[in-house]
């Protein structure tokens, strides 16, 4: 985790990850395709605690976090920048993440989701030992699309 420094997302960082714009068909995850989240992103008020912004040993803003706690697990959402994507960096990425949360909220699970059509991200999420529990269709973007819920548990973290 070394190499990452996680920091709670300030608005100079939201508005930077908010224009990322990824090739497709990753493009799904252009923030602007969905209102609901950018405008949770560029809120302050809305963003809390719950969004951390990611940099390199260079300072450079490489990537974003978002942790909802609940009882026993915490959601995970995040995001790299779009030319630091598919070149293999996702899981030590992941990692960092996943120790920053287990130490922030001492929790035993966490669970996260991912578009089926996303098999680069399932690969990353699969070698960390999250598990699809179930497919579900989640609203987003103008419309509804299948999505891997998927959990990992202490014992394989």
């Amino acid at each position: 985790m070394d190499q990452y420094k996680i920091k709670l997302m300030n608005d100079h960082d939201a508005r930077i990850i908010a224009k990322w714009a990824y090739e497709a068909p990753y493009d799904f995850y252009n923030m602007e395709n969905d209102p609901e989240d950018l405008e949770e992103l560029l809120d302050s008020e809305a963003r809390k605690d719950a969004y951390y912004s990611v940099f390199d040993e260079q300072n450079r803003l490489i990537g974003f976090f978002c942790f909802d706690e609940q009882i026993e697990t915490v959601e995970i959402g995040l995001g790299m920048r779009p030319d630091l994507t598919g070149k293999g960096a996702g899981e030590a990425f992941l990692n960092a993440g996943l120790s920053f949360a287990q130490e922030k909220f001492k929790k035993p699970h966490f669970s996260l989701a991912v578009a089926t059509f996303n098999k680069r991200a399932l690969k990353v999420y699969e070698r960390a030992g999250f598990e699809i529990e179930e497919t579900v269709m989640v609203k987003t973007n103008g419309g509804v699309y299948p999505f891997y819920s998927m959990v990992l548990t202490e014992e394989k973290a």
